[in-house]
């Protein structure tokens, strides 16, 4: 039993190996209908949870795709189902529900959430995003930026706007694939002192720069994310579009990166905001092939947690 918590806790190794795996996957179901199950079933008889703090598109059909063709079954819960943490610990809920599934996927606010459930969870438990970090969709950004450009191993990689979460675990992967890393944004708004910390340490350059044409000079990937949550009030809001307007990657700010530099966005997107619709709809956009390897990667994350 692996769990699958954050890219700087798992082996870059297994990393390279799952990587590996979900580009054989994807490969390996040709032409075949989408709804269409794999030929290898190696999740058949398996019963997987998905929890559902935080809502979600992109995660929630990926997995739930994903373990249907796989031969699996999923059961999809809500916070509201369970209520975690009210009424019965979230140590109970993990010891119950490992009684009945065979893996846990769970999408939280609180890293704590998601530390505690994994601590006394007898089964894999797949960190589908918290507040800190969200390792599944780094995982498909990497297939995706090697399915067209080759090894990301020493290239340059931009994230403008917000230090966020998708942010955090780019700049972990960074440390484990060996790329460069370089953020644009506002002071207040770099990522943690800790996530610098790790990929500095694993020998990569890590740098922080406000300025964002003199950041993506010589840049392979640009990536970004909305500049709000979901759950900010409007006077955030309001305070993050003033902060972040002189980051918004338009053109203007792709034609300043390499020629062919990639842009990337987990979604969902809003547009004119943190990138405009000429570079979303662009030549050099991959948003929507790293949307579709959600589904490869995540396949092969939780063939690896379950050993097969």
């Amino acid at each position: 039993m692996q769990h699958f918590l954050d890219i700087h806790k798992t082996d870059p190794d297994a990393l390279r190996g799952m990587i590996g795996q979900a580009r054989t996957m994807k490969d390996g179901r040709g032409d075949r209908p989408r709804g269409a199950r794999d030929d290898d079933q190696p999740l058949a008889g398996r019963m997987v949870a998905l929890i559902f703090e935080k809502p979600s598109t992109r995660t929630r059909v990926s997995f739930d795709v994903g373990v249907r063709q796989m031969g699996g079954e999923t059961m999809v819960l809500s916070g509201a189902d369970m209520q975690l943490g009210h009424g019965e610990t979230i140590a109970d809920t993990a010891r119950v529900l490992s009684r009945y599934v065979d893996m846990i996927m769970i999408r939280t606010f609180d890293e704590s959430t998601l530390l505690e459930m994994a601590e006394h969870a007898s089964v894999p438990v797949i960190n589908g995003l918290t507040n800190r970090t969200h390792p599944c969709q780094i995982m498909a950004d990497v297939m995706t930026y090697e399915e067209h450009r080759g090894p990301i191993a020493g290239r340059k990689v931009v994230w403008t706007g917000d230090g966020n979460n998708v942010c955090a675990s780019m700049l972990q992967a960074a440390g484990q694939f060996g790329f460069d890393f370089t953020f644009t944004g506002p002071d207040k708004l770099a990522p943690e002192d800790e996530f610098i910390r790790f990929s500095r340490e694993k020998g990569v350059r890590v740098t922080l720069e406000t300025d964002a044409f003199r950041a993506v000079e010589g840049a392979d990937l640009v990536m970004a994310d909305t500049w709000v949550s979901m759950h900010d009030p409007q006077s955030t809001r309001e305070r993050r579009h003033n902060q972040l307007r002189p980051y918004q990657v338009n053109q203007r700010l792709m034609e300043a990166a390499k020629p062919d530099a990639l842009f990337m966005h987990c979604l969902p997107a809003h547009r004119e905001e943190e990138v405009t619709g000429e570079v979303m709809d662009g030549p050099n956009s991959v948003v929507f092939d790293e949307a579709e390897n959600r589904l490869h990667a995540q396949k092969a994350v939780m063939r690896w947690c379950l050993g097969v």
